[in-house]
């Protein structure tokens, strides 16, 4: 039985997959960059379809919800079924200057502010897998450029106090977005045998500027981590 995926027995999902968190952007990823997706799975409201991409092979999109428990729980599913190449496309909040709404960050590696990357026996940081970061950061590069670096992963989306921004991160790499999901990703992907990376959209600046991106441009940026995805995935 599983707790998140409700998959009929003949559908063959995809080594490799995106994992947004957010159901209607899978949905928006789906229709983007699928041939004729099939929706397989709709269980507790996490949206996921399946589909040939556009280099001909089978590419997998699965929501994961909010949260590092949700996701956690998505993924070990995911690699039950199959899943061997696995790309977060989500949303960050930048935590320093230099950036833009819906800007592209790799994440290069995660510090495990979240209770699910501790539980699940993180350290401090957990790492991306390299080949999988190299092929974003390129693919990322020919479709307009990102900024690579550490991501915080935390459990807190509304933090009044500000204190998850600084979790006694090492000065000299220091986090420049934080985010709810790279850190489980990472260490269940460690722990798994399987390759993680993860490639982010600017949808808030909680550095020098302040400011959250509206629809439209979300809707933009999204469409734009999915291609950068799907291409790191295809190379």
């Amino acid at each position: 039985m599983t707790a998140a995926l409700h998959v009929h027995p003949t559908t063959e999902l995809a080594e490799r997959v995106l994992l947004p968190g957010d159901p209607g952007r899978a949905l928006l990823l789906a229709q983007t960059l699928l041939e004729q997706p099939k929706m397989f799975n709709h269980n507790r409201g996490l949206w996921g379809y399946t589909g040939m991409a556009a280099d001909g092979r089978p590419l997998t999109i699965q929501s994961t919800g909010m949260g590092g428990p949700s996701a956690a729980i998505v993924i070990e599913e995911l690699v039950q079924l199959g899943a061997r190449r696995l790309v977060r496309v989500g949303t960050c909040g930048a935590l320093v200057g230099g950036f833009a709404l819906g800007d592209a960050i790799v994440a290069r590696e995660a510090i495990c502010a979240d209770g699910t990357s501790r539980a699940l026996g993180g350290g401090e940081r957990v790492a991306a897998d390299a080949a999988l970061t190299a092929a974003l950061e390129a693919a990322a590069e020919r479709d307009g450029g990102a900024r690579g670096g550490a991501v915080v992963t935390t459990d807190l989306f509304y933090d009044k106090d500000g204190s998850h921004a600084d979790p006694g991160a090492d000065p000299d790499r220091p986090a420049v977005a934080i985010e709810m999901e790279t850190a489980t990703l990472f260490q269940l992907a460690r722990l798994r045998g399987v390759q993680a990376g993860c490639v982010l959209a600017v949808s808030d600046l909680l550095g020098p500027a302040r400011g959250r991106i509206d629809a439209a441009a979300m809707e933009r940026a999204a469409e734009r981590i999915g291609r950068i995805a799907a291409a790191a995935l295809a190379a």
